[in-house]
């Protein structure tokens, strides 16, 4: 099988590694077929597509919002290689999750408008499935509602008026959207579970989640939500794509 690739962009070692743990866990895949690079730590490599079976984007300490003027160099690098990338990726409808930092990544691509309207803090929300992901091959197995973590400080407001939305909740109108036909990316975490979770809470508490002294009780709440029906995404999108 050809390997899928995970696009990276956390700077501590420590919930980098955990999350391409995760990936490969709720994925099914070993590291030969589902090779990461890390974007934080360098440039993004040539990437011919013919070489993957699809590529995957993980979370990241990345702000979409963040004003240009305020971004690091890293950042506005990372998101001009992902810009290029996109490029490719929707012209050709080749196969793409992103995950949390990776639905802002592809929805801005796609013209969306991204604020801080709908940002959630730690929470593993309700969401529902509309008739569109009922009925989507990549939202198959999955319960609606079913539950899964966020934790976001922007999010989209208005999508791309081309996207199919898969699902939403109460406080976040697209947690899961299609482009086309292979492009899909979702606001939630389908890769984590609770205590995959609060092992990277440890490493983000100052970031504005939650109150640092309160990390302790977000660790316990979370290791006790069951979120197993949103792995189904991960698992679904290697099964369906996965080529030799």
């Amino acid at each position: 099988m050809k390997p899928f690739l995970l696009l990276a962009t956390r700077d501590d070692d420590g919930p980098a590694d955990a999350e391409y743990e995760a990936f490969l866990l709720r994925t099914g895949l070993d590291e030969r077929d589902l090779v990461r690079h890390r974007l934080e730590a360098e440039p993004m490599p040539e990437i011919d597509l013919d070489d993957w079976s699809g590529i995957m984007v993980g979370g990241s300490p990345f702000n979409t919002t963040t004003p240009q003027h305020e971004k690091s160099d890293v950042q506005l690098r990372v998101e001009a290689e992902f810009n290029a990338l996109l490029d490719r990726v929707v012209a050709e409808d080749f196969p793409f999750l992103g995950a949390c930092y990776g639905i802002g990544t592809l929805a801005r691509h796609q013209g969306a408008t991204i604020d801080d309207l709908y940002a959630e803090e730690v929470d593993a929300p309700e969401i529902t499935l509309t008739p569109e992901g009922r009925a989507d091959p990549l939202c198959e197995g999955m319960s609606s509602p079913f539950r899964a973590f966020v934790a976001h400080n922007d999010a989209i407001s208005v999508p791309p008026p081309h996207a199919v939305i898969l699902a939403s909740s109460k406080d976040c109108p697209v947690q899961m959207l299609r482009i086309k036909r292979n492009l899909y990316a979702t606001q939630f975490h389908p890769e984590l579970d609770g205590e995959a979770f609060a092992h990277r809470q440890a490493f983000y508490a100052d970031h504005g989640y939650f109150s640092p002294e309160e990390l302790p009780q977000v660790q316990a709440w979370t290791r006790a939500q069951d979120v197993s029906q949103s792995w189904a995404v991960l698992r679904n999108f290697a099964g369906i794509y996965g080529r030799d």
